[in-house]
C-alpha cells in the first residue's frame, strides 16, 4: 500500500474491518462511516480519499431501505470527492439489481465477495491504490438492468410507478395516479405500457399467464430494495412518502 493512503470504509461493521486494516497498512489513515450521517461527515472533512470500500447493501434494519453502496458512489460524486470504490457483496439474490447498476458505473473499481475473507479485500484495496486494474468481475444476468430500463420519459414514469408500489403507497390505480402525479388513464396502463414491458424485456413474466395488475405489484415487491434505492437517488423520493388525501 502506498505510504499515507487515505481509506474510507462505509459499512455498519466498518470498525471490524478497520482493525486488521490498521495492522496491515500501518501508515494508512482509515475512516469508518457506519451510516449516512457518518459518511457525510467523512467526505465533508476529507479533501479526497484514495480508496473507498463500501457494502453494496447495508445489512442493518434501519439502513437497508435508506442507504446503500450506490448512495456512497453518488455522494462522493455530488461532493466532488470521487474516488475508486470497491463494493463488498454478501452474495444474496437481493443484491442482483444493485450489482447490475454497479457494473455499469465508472466509479466502481471492483467488486469483492465478503465470503472471500479479509485478505481478498485487502489485496483488492492495495491493487486499486496502486492504480492497477482489477480483474473484471464475472458478468451477472444477461437481461437488461433496471438501471438502463429506468431511463427516458417512459422509463422514469415506470420507475416512479414501481417506487410508489414498492414502498406500499399505491394500492390501486387511483392511488397510483395520485402518488405519481399522472392521469388515471396513464395509471391504468401500468401493466400494458409501463412496468409490464420491463418485466417482459427481462423475461420475468410467465407468458402462459395474463400480465395483470397483481403480477405487476408482486414484481415490484420482489425488486423493492433496488426500486426504492433508484427513486431515492434520482430525486423521486416523493413517491416513497405516504400520500395524504
Amino acid at each position: 500500500m502506498p505510504s499515507g493512503m487515505r481509506i474510507l470504509i462505509a459499512s455498519p461493521l466498518g470498525d471490524v474491518i478497520a482493525a486488521p486494516l490498521n495492522a496491515k497498512f500501518a501508515d494508512a489513515t482509515i475512516t469508518v462511516a457506519r451510516d449516512r450521517a457518518e459518511f457525510k461527515r467523512a467526505i465533508d472533512a476529507q479533501v479526497r480519499f484514495d480508496v473507498v470500500a463500501a457494502d453494496l447493501i447495508f445489512n442493518r434494519a434501519d439502513l437497508e431501505w435508506t442507504f446503500d453502496g450506490l448512495d456512497v458512489i453518488d455522494g462522493l460524486r455530488k461532493a466532488n470527492r470521487t474516488a475508486p470504490v470497491l463494493l463488498a457483496t454478501q452474495g444474496h439474490s437481493m443484491e442482483e439489481d444493485h450489482l447490475a447498476e454497479a457494473r455499469l458505473r465508472n466509479d466502481v473499481a471492483g467488486v469483492v465477495a465478503k465470503a472471500d475473507g479479509f485478505q481478498a479485500l485487502a489485496t483488492a484495496m492495495q491493487t486499486v491504490a496502486l492504480g492497477q486494474p482489477m480483474r473484471a468481475p464475472v458478468t451477472g444476468s444477461s437481461r437488461p438492468s433496471l438501471f438502463t430500463q429506468f431511463q427516458g420519459r417512459k422509463g422514469i414514469t415506470a420507475a416512479r410507478m414501481a417506487g410508489a408500489i414498492a414502498s406500499g403507497n399505491a394500492a390501486d390505480n387511483a392511488t397510483l395516479a395520485a402518488v405519481t402525479k399522472v392521469s388515471i388513464n396513464t395509471a391504468n396502463k401500468v401493466a400494458t405500457n409501463y412496468i409490464g414491458p420491463l418485466m417482459r424485456a427481462r423475461n420475468e413474466h410467465d407468458e402462459r399467464l395474463p400480465l395483470t395488475q397483481p403480477s405487476v405489484y408482486r414484481w415490484c415487491g420482489l425488486h423493492a430494495r433496488y426500486i426504492v434505492s433508484w427513486c431515492r437517488r434520482h430525486d423521486h423520493s416523493d413517491v416513497l412518502e405516504p400520500h395524504l388525501d
